[in-house]
């Protein structure tokens, strides 16, 4: 059989998908499965190793009637048996409609919410569950339930990080300052940033800065506290931030995807949410959280996640940070 799975969205939801993207690959063992997804997911969910054809979507608008005919076709033209639509948004409902008459007379079947389609996820408090819950409930609803979920593994991560030194040294602590440009009250002033790098170089950690060329000027900043920092802006694709953090002492940043890369990884991650985002869906989890969690190693805390919120991010102080921040002790 043919399956189609579909996410398009960001970078933290994308991630978050993975565990029922394995349980979904689990259940249609044998089957031939395709990916639709965003072109900036490309490269993440090639890693996976999931997917025998991975799609990208060119997103059509409703002014380009031939993108959407184009995309009727070519999701019709593969016959897939089994649509998972773990997006399940208003655009993706739209591509639900591509799959039924005129488009097409061949009964697929679709998870999702779509109205009429054949496993609907009906779920009436599904927008009050954390995104691993929601999808792991969305598949329960079309037959998959925990048992297919295989051991969680993230052994695919590889990326060299040799060649910045940071191995054998002091230890380190991630920190993502950015957020998306149209979000700018989701991020902790930089100069925060800067005087808690301060405090963790007093107590023998160094920091490692990240961020896209978007966020130049905030990383210069907290670079500028010490020669000790490494300022990685613009230089640490996806795989690369994940391999930093399975050997991080822990992490810091705002509500940006990156947090999310690090938090899958098992590093202790602090992530600050301001008053524009609401924790309880989509805050950063674990590899020991959640459904599919791996089993935690002898002694290791299954919790390695923490947030704190405030309406301004500005009203969160360093001190008030700092307390919160889960770290791997310093060794002496």
């Amino acid at each position: 059989m043919a399956i189609l799975v579909i996410k398009l969205g960001a970078l933290g939801d994308f991630i978050q998908a993975y565990r029922a993207m394995t349980a979904i690959a689990a259940y249609h063992r044998g089957d031939r499965l395709t990916l639709l997804t965003i072109p900036s997911q490309r490269e993440l969910a090639e890693a996976f190793g999931l997917f025998d054809d991975i799609w990208t979507d060119t997103r059509p608008r409703l002014t380009q009637p031939w993108g959407w005919l184009a995309l009727a076709r070519r999701i019709n033209g593969a016959r897939f048996s089994r649509i998972y639509d773990l997006q399940a948004s208003s655009r993706t409902g739209f591509y639900f409609r591509l799959t039924r008459p005129p488009f097409s007379f061949r009964r697929v079947e679709w998870s999702g919410i779509a109205p009429g389609c054949s496993h609907p996820h009906a779920n009436p408090a599904r927008t009050a569950l954390h995104n691993l819950e929601r999808q792991a409930d969305q598949l329960l609803h079309a037959g998959i339930d925990a048992s297919w979920y295989p051991p969680l593994d993230t052994s695919w991560v590889r990326a060299d990080v040799a060649h910045l030194g940071l191995e054998g040294g002091p230890p380190y602590v991630l920190m993502v300052p950015g957020s998306a440009p149209a979000h700018p009250t989701k991020r902790w002033p930089a100069g925060h940033y800067a005087e808690l790098a301060r405090g963790l170089a007093g107590e023998g950690y160094r920091t490692v800065v990240l961020g896209t060329a978007s966020e130049a000027e905030t990383c210069a900043e907290i670079a500028a506290t010490s020669p000790d920092v490494v300022n990685l802006c613009d230089r640490s694709p996806v795989l690369a931030i994940m391999a930093l953090a399975r050997g991080a002492a822990g992490a810091v940043g705002n509500d940006t995807g990156p947090m999310h890369l690090i938090a899958a990884m098992g590093c202790p991650t602090l992530t600050l949410f301001s008053g524009a985002t609401n924790p309880r869906n989509t805050r950063p989890r674990g590899p020991y959280e959640g459904p599919g969690a791996a089993v935690p190693p002898p002694g290791v805390d299954p919790v390695t996640t923490a947030v704190l919120r405030a309406d301004d991010l500005a009203d969160l102080s360093v001190a008030e940070v700092r307390a919160a921040l889960l770290l791997r002790p310093a060794p002496g």
